[in-house]
Parts: structure tokens; C-alpha cells; sequence
């Protein structure tokens, strides 16, 4: 059977082969142009059982190949036997069937079906003389004189059609061919057939799992001719390929047919014999061409070989790179972009909530969140260390939800999550220094800035200057794109190497020396005089002290200390080796994400599951993490959240005054900061929104670049009133939102890999994630039991997911590879490979000068050197 590759039941005879790309003889395909050149062709029969197809292809017979009636009538009764159909069974009835008849060989004709578009198969049953088994591989039908009766073609579906599993497989609105191929003993000379119905119709028990038929082919011969049947897998591979089926269905003489055999034979590859294993199968190709592709010449293939600019090439190459649409062109007239980007988004708004509707957006929600509440931890603690608390983790809490949430509810494009990024980071820790080296107040200082930077924010989306985005090329947004990847890889190290100084590890314990550990409560205060009163024979009268209330070895280490007491022994300083457990969380969550990610494409259990485990992949990987945690017991740092809506530092209130702190000319001074800060958002914004918006993604609904840097701007207004952190897009964290809403067929034929569709494009996923944020201060109790580790893996998981989403990485990779190990890629065929070495070391060596001014006071403008 085929619906795109063979399938063949093995000899046992109770189970379907792996899908394979079909490997045909030569001689096969000539045969086949025989048949269909010389043998009866109806096009367009108008019938609705197939006892009439029969009748009609059998007097339709040219006047020198016409047979006899009594043949005629043998024939039509073979043909109208009931097919054998070989079901694709579930586990459990496999299961079920272990104890039938343990010696069971295959049917001489057991079903070999070949269906075309996406088309289900049948093949016809043995016509045996006298009911006994035996192993003749690929034999479809064979008659004598004498012959058992058998049961006849139903005119309605029967009952193991409607409930066979493999229609699951057919994707909607699919039709069926048969292909029938036999050996007949009664017949001299072959008769073949080729029939198309004008509409497809339902034939009863013919087919595999119920299905419209729309094309049958029929060869019968005598027993004296062997390649019947490798004539019917070519009839049946040519009806699965997309530009025959074309031809096929458009064909109006029986030369239309031959001509577009003609073009598949034109685009053939011969393997030579002795160099391939003619039995082995081939697996099927993870990608396979558009037929468009098929019928037009690929321009890559057009340029001459060993020349060419290695930039235009990577950008063809790519289907991600935008391209200066509709999104992107100036109107002339002010705030044109931003009404533009309205009206296009606004028909989508009501579908932006019901599209989220599914499974997948729940793991995307809890997913996401995890994320965004662990980096507003890391972030609003930078943040407070910089600022003296005056922000700190509960207004990055409160921030990050208020901001997330108006800019998910408004903005262009829903898919992007806004948080505090590096460059915002640098520039409050500058402003708070250079406020206190001058007595100026920071709240303040910062709540002119913010203004002025909302202003010139609204002036660049009234002058439409998001259409500069066009000009970004490649090399900018992929250093971009890998110097945020490798700075969550390199935070998520470097907070987990600190957590060693928190809790050190036990260099110097060894086992030979347990006997000598010990750690004891010692009342020094109490029981120093009476020791001095020993050795100098002066005592002095003793204070009057309450004796504890329990001997010191029976109190704990924290009864000790409030007691007065301390510690005394060589193990009192031991920590359990919690940097170990924590490095082993955090390596086992970055493990498992990545091998739960991948287990969608694995062998095991069935495709339902697999896209379960697979979607939620992050969250179950927490949860197996906290489990292990659990049941180890060790006190490994958890997530801490605000328990209370209270400033961080209690000087400060929630609304800041724009006059009487400062002198009235820091309001018109703030200007300057201000357009650095613009150019910082901008750049940050927009940079992420074209590396969101790419083709790659198939999005739907369409960009919004003005509107969502109107939304930026405004923003900055509120959080600087309120003291608020300021907020612009994360690019990592919105990568891996967009992918853990990717979209692949539902369907999907033997052999054939899932598809990619596209982002679940919606509001709502954004919504919840802001939601939850905003009520973490309630979660508290729930939060606590989440290991930091944990958290970390996930973060160091984001980051190598965008690192090995960008071409960057495939060349990096170019440059460790010999050249036959190297894989073929576009790019690889027209471009010398010394220039693609060339374009990747120069683009590292930008990142590292990216790297370096990031470490530096000079990282508030590293958005523009980028």
C-alpha cells in the first residue's frame, strides 16, 4: 500500500512493513507505458458500483485485444471476489491474538495496496485452487479450473473498514486508487485497464478503510509472464507522485497520460546494480521537494559553481530573512504605519483568544511563566544591588506583570514577552551613581527620562522610522540573536558556580577521620568564669544565670545561638554537599527538557502521545526535578517571591512627583540621557521583532512594528511614574514562547514527517503568563518547594534552543568538520568554502567585540554597535 511510500506486508503475514521509498525496476516502467498505450483507457466513467466498472472496462476492450464472453464473464467474476485485507491492528489485539494458530505463512496474495493523493490501499486475494498456504512473495492472483467458493465484493463498507486504525493516517478528504495485478490461468494474453471516475465513489468492500475510489488499474495475464506485479507497484508509485496525480486527473486523451509518464521517467535516477543492495529499503527523506521546485528550475542551481556573494546566497537560502513587505513601507503621512498595522490587526483581535483554545497553550503558559518569574528574580536582585533597593524584586514582580499584561492585550504582535534586559540594567546602575555623586534624586531624575523617552518614542512611530528595520541584515540579526542566547548561558553557569560560596563543598572531609568529627553547643559566657576561678584560686561571686533549658547536646544549632551559645567542633562547619545535588538538578532539567523535546520524533508509543510528552516537555521536566529534589530532602536554594505588595525600600512610595526633589533644570537636562535611552529601546525592540517575525515562522496574522513600539513608548510613562523597572522585548524568553506554540499536521502518512504549520498566534498564552505573575505574590507557599537549579536548567535549556535555532551554529559547526563529513547545504554548493569560513570568523569575532563592550560601563550601547 502506499499513501506517499510502500508498505509491504512481510512474509508473516501479519504486519505491514516500515514505510519505504519505493526502488523499481527499469524494465518495469517500460511495461507499464505498454499497457497504458495499448490497453483499455476510460477517462471520466460515470459509475457507482464496481460490478458497472467492470462491465464497462470489459466491453470497453479495443476490437484486436477483445475477449471472449465466456472469459469475459471468468474475469468479471474474479474481479468481484471480496479482497483480504491485511488490518493495522493495535497493540492490544496483537496481544489478543498471541494465542491463534502459531503457524500462519502468508497468502500468495495478501493485500499489497497502492493508493495515490493520500490515498488508502487494497490489493486482491489469492485465487487459490486448493486452499493451502504458501510463501510466494508479491503473488497477487492466481486462478485454475477448479477453485473453492469465496465470498463476493460487498456493495457496503464492512465492519473492519470502518474501524481499521490506518485511516487515521489519510489525511482529510483523500480518495483511493486500486491497483489490481495477477496471474490467471485461463487468459492467453494480458488484459490491462486504466480507468478514472468522474467523481469519486465509494466501492464497497473494495478498498482497505472506507474511502471515495477515483482511479483503478487492472493487469491480469497468464502465468508465463512474472512482472505483473512490479508493473502495479509502478502504476502505484506514479499515482503517488504529486505531478502525475496532476496529469492523471486533468488527462483527456490516453497520449496526456503518456506524456506525463514521459516527464517522470525525464526526472528518474538509475542506481547502478552491484553498487546498492536491491533487497535493503529505503528509509524515507526527513525533507522532500515542493513540487513547484519539481517543475521549475531551483535558481541556486542557475548560478555558476565556485562564485557568487556569500550574503545574497545566505539570505536566498533562508527563508526566515524578511523581506521589505507590505509591514515595512513608508505611507508618508504621520502615524500611517501605526494605523496601518491597526487595521491589520484588528480583524484577527476576537480569533487572537479563541485560537488559543488547545492543550499546547496550557504547557506554553506554565512554561513561560516559570521563565519569566525566575529571570524577574535575577533581574530585579541585579536590580536592588544596583539602586540601593529602591527597585527591587517585588517591582520587577509588579512590572513585569503589569507591563506584560497591557502589551499582550494591545500590541502587534502578542507572541513577544517584554522583560529588564542588560542594557536597561547598565544604564540604571550609571544613573543611580551619577544621582548620588551629584545629591540628585533618582526616582525623579528617572521619571524625566522615562517622559522624554516616551516622546521621542511616539515621534519615531508618527515618522514611521520602523522602516529602517528593512536594513537589518542577517549578520546583524543573528549576532543579536547569539549574544542574548550565550548571555542566558553564561548567567545560568555562573549563578550556579556561585551557589559554591553559599554552600562550600566538603574538600577536606575524609571517611578515615569520622571518628574525630564532632560539633558541640558551648556556653562560653557561662562557664568562663568558673574556669578562670579553677586556675588562678581568685573567684569573684558568680552573676546569677538561668541554666538552659535542656543540656547542650540535646539543642539544635539555631536553639544554640539565640541561647547565647556557640558552636564548638570540627564538623560544625559541614554543609551537605548541596552544590553537587544542585549542579546534578540543573544538568538532569537541561538533559531532560532536550530529550523530552526530541521524544515527539522517537519510535516509542503512539504519535498522540509523543506531541503530549513533547509540548510538555519543560513542564514535566520541572516536575521530575522537585520530585527528586523531594525525596533527597537536602535544603537546596528554592524560589523566594515577595509575600507582600510593599516597595522594597521603605524611603519610597509608589508614585513619583516630577517637581521638588531636584532643581526645575533637570527636567530639560534629562533630554540627553533620554535619546541614548531611545536609541537602547529602539534598536533592543526592534532587532527582536524582526527575529519574531521571520517567514520561517509562517505567521498568519502579520507583524505590527509601529504599534508595538507605541506600546513600548507608552509604557515607559507608567513605569517611570510608578518607579517601575523598564521593560522592553526579551528575545530569548520570546523565542521560546513562539517555539513551544509551533504547529505541525495533525496527519501524517507512514513515513512521512509531521509538518510544520506555523505559531498558534494568540493573546492569551501572553495573558496568563502576566495573570500569574501578578498572583505569584499569593503562590508564595507553592513556589517554594521549586529549586533555583532547576529553574537554572531551563534557563541554560532557552538559551541553547535560540543558539541552534540561527545558521550561525551550522557554521560554526562547518569549521571543525572535514570537508566529506560536511553536510549539503545550499549555501555549501555555490560558494567557495573558504568565504564561508571567512563570513563566520569575521562574524565572531564581532560577537567577542560585542561580548567585551558588554562587560564593560560601555554595554549601554551595545544595541547600536550591534
Amino acid at each position: 500500500r502506499w499513501i506517499k511510500f510502500e508498505e509491504k506486508v512481510e512474509d508473516g503475514g501479519e504486519r505491514w512493513s516500515a514505510p519505504h521509498v519505493p526502488a523499481l525496476p527499469l524494465h518495469s516502467l517500460f511495461q507499464l507505458r505498454v499497457c497504458l498505450q495499448k490497453g483499455t483507457m476510460l477517462l471520466d466513467l460515470d459509475a457507482t458500483s464496481f460490478k458497472e466498472i467492470i462491465d464497462k472496462a470489459l466491453s470497453g476492450q479495443p476490437e484486436e485485444a477483445e475477449l471472449q464472453p465466456a472469459l469475459r464473464e471468468r474475469l468479471a467474476a474474479l474481479l468481484l471476489l471480496q479482497p483480504q485485507h491485511q488490518p493495522t491492528k493495535s497493540l492490544l489485539q496483537l496481544l489478543a491474538e498471541l494465542g491463534l494458530s502459531p503457524c500462519r505463512g502468508r497468502n500468495p496474495g495478501w493485500p499489497t495496496r497502492h493508493p495515490p493523493t493520500a490515498s488508502s490501499p487494497g490489493q486482491y486475494p489469492p485465487w487459490l485452487a486448493d486452499g493451502f498456504c504458501c510463501f510466494l512473495s508479491f503473488f497477487v492472483g492466481k486462478a485454475e479450473g477448479r477453485s473453492e467458493p469465496r465470498a463476493q465484493l460487498s456493495r457496503t463498507p464492512l465492519k473492519e473498514q470502518l474501524r481499521n486504525r490506518f485511516k487515521k493516517k489519510v489525511p482529510p478528504g483523500a480518495e483511493a486508487a486500486h491497483v489490481a495485478v495477477g496471474e490467471v490461468e485461463f487468459l492467453e494474453k494480458p488484459f490491462a485497464a486504466f480507468i478514472r471516475l468522474r467523481r469519486g465513489v465509494s466501492l464497497g468492500s473494495l478498498a482497505e478503510v472506507s474511502l471515495p475510489s477515483r482511479f483503478l488499474f487492472i493487469l491480469l495475464g497468464p502465468p508465463k509472464v512474472k512482472a505483473y506485479h512490479e508493473v502495479g507497484r509502478a502504476m502505484a508509485t506514479l499515482l503517488t507522485d504529486e505531478l502525475f496525480q496532476r496529469v492523471a486527473r486533468q488527462a483527456e486523451h490516453r497520449e496526456d497520460l503518456i506524456t506525463g509518464m514521459e516527464a517522470f521517467l525525464d526526472e528518474l535516477i538509475v542506481l547502478p546494480p552491484g553498487k546498492w543492495d536491491p533487497s535493503s529499503r529505503i528509509p524515507p527523506p526527513s525533507h522532500l521537494p515542493s513540487p513547484r521546485r519539481r517543475t521549475a528550475v531551483d535558481p541556486l542551481d542557475q548560478q555558476p559553481h565556485g562564485n557568487g556573494d556569500m550574503t545574497a546566497v545566505g539570505d536566498r537560502a533562508s527563508p526566515g530573512h524578511p523581506s521589505s513587505g507590505e509591514e515595512l513601507e513608508r505611507t508618508g503621512r504621520l502615524f500611517g504605519g501605526l494605523l496601518r498595522d491597526i487595521r491589520r490587526k484588528a480583524p484577527w483581535y476576537s480569533s487572537d483568544f479563541s485560537d488559543a483554545l488547545h492543550p499546547q497553550c496550557l504547557s506554553a503558559v506554565l512554561y513561560i511563566y516559570l521563565a519569566t518569574v525566575t529571570n524577574a528574580i535575577t533581574f530585579g536582585g541585579m536590580l536592588g544591588d544596583a539602586t540601593a533597593n529602591i527597585q527591587g524584586v517585588l517591582e520587577s514582580f509588579v512590572g513585569t506583570a503589569f507591563a506584560g499584561f497591557i502589551f499582550c492585550l494591545f500590541s502587534g504582535q502578542p507572541l513577544t514577552i517584554l522583560s529588564s534586559t542588560g542594557p536597561v540594567l547598565v544604564f540604571e546602575r550609571l544613573l543611580f551613581s551619577f544621582s548620588q555623586d551629584h545629591s540628585l534624586d533618582y526616582l525623579e531624575f528617572r521619571l524625566w527620562i522615562g517622559l522624554w523617552v516616551a516622546f521621542f518614542g511616539v515621534v519615531l512611530v508618527a515618522t514611521e522610522a520602523s522602516h529602517l528595520v528593512r536594513h537589518f541584515s542577517r549578520f546583524t540579526e543573528e549576532g543579536f540573536c547569539a549574544l542574548i542566547s550565550l548571555i542566558f548561558i553564561y548567567d545560568s553557569l555562573k549563578k550556579m558556580l556561585s551557589l559554591a560560596d553559599a554552600f562550600p563543598i566538603n574538600w577536606q572531609y575524609r571517611l578515615d577521620n569520622v571518628t574525630s568529627y564532632s560539633c558541640t553547643c558551648n556556653f562560653r559566657r557561662l562557664f568562663n568564669p568558673i574556669l578562670s576561678c579553677l586556675s588562678t584560686l581568685q573567684c569573684s561571686p558568680l552573676p546569677s544565670v538561668q541554666s538552659p533549658p535542656a543540656t547542650p547536646a540535646e539543642l539544635s544549632r539555631t536553639q544554640c545561638l539565640d541561647q547565647g551559645g556557640h558552636l564548638l567542633g570540627t564538623s560544625c562547619q559541614y554543609v551537605p554537599d548541596v552544590t553537587l545535588i544542585s549542579f546534578l538538578l540543573f544538568g538532569g532539567t537541561f538533559l531532560f527538557c532536550i530529550a523530552l523535546k526530541r521524544f515527539r520524533s522517537s519510535r516509542y508509543f503512539p504519535v498522540g502521545v509523543r506531541k503530549l510528552v513533547s509540548d510538555f516537555a519543560v513542564i514535566l521536566a520541572i516536575l521530575a526535578s522537585c520530585a527528586v529534589d523531594a525525596v533527597l530532602g537536602l535544603e537546596t536554594p528554592k524560589l523566594l517571591v515577595p509575600s507582600e505588595l510593599k516597595p522594597t525600600n521603605p524611603a519610597r512610595d509608589w508614585i513619583v512627583f516630577p517637581f521638588g526633589a531636584n532643581p526645575w533644570w533637570v527636567c530639560l537636562v534629562s533630554v540627553v540621557p533620554a535619546v541614548l535611552v531611545t536609541i537602547l529601546i529602539f534598536m533592543d525592540q526592534q532587532i527582536t521583532a524582526v527575529i519574531l517575525n521571520r517567514k520561517e515562522y509562517k505567521l498568519q496574522k502579520g507583524a505590527g512594528f509601529h504599534l508595538d513600539l507605541l506600546c513600548v513608548s507608552l509604557l515607559m510613562v507608567v513605569t517611570s511614574v510608578t518607579g517601575l523597572p523598564w521593560y522592553v522585548s526579551a528575545t530569548v524568553i520570546s523565542l521560546a514562547h513562539m517555539e513551544s506554540l509551533r504547529k505541525e499536521s495533525a496527519t501524517s502518512a507512514p513515513g512521512e514527517h509531521p509538518r510544520f504549520l506555523g505559531i498558534r498566534e494568540q493573546r492569551l498564552t501572553g495573558l496568563a503568563v502576566f495573570i500569574l505573575m501578578g498572583v505569584s505574590v499569593f503562590m508564595a507557599p507553592v513556589l517554594k518547594h521549586i529549586p533555583m537549579p532547576v529553574l537554572y536548567g531551563v534557563f541554560l535549556h532557552m538559551g541553547v534552543a535560540a543558539l541552534n535555532s540561527i545558521q550561525l551554529m551550522d557554521r560554526v559547526r562547518l569549521l571543525l568538520m572535514p570537508a566529506k563529513h560536511q553536510p549539503d547545504l545550499a549555501y555549501l554548493r555555490h560558494v567557495p568554502l573558504r568565504r564561508v569560513h571567512l563570513f563566520t570568523i569575521i562574524q565572531l569575532l564581532c560577537l567577542a567585540l560585542l561580548w567585551v563592550l558588554k562587560s564593560t560601563v560601555a554595554a549601554i550601547i551595545f544595541p547600536v554597535m550591534v
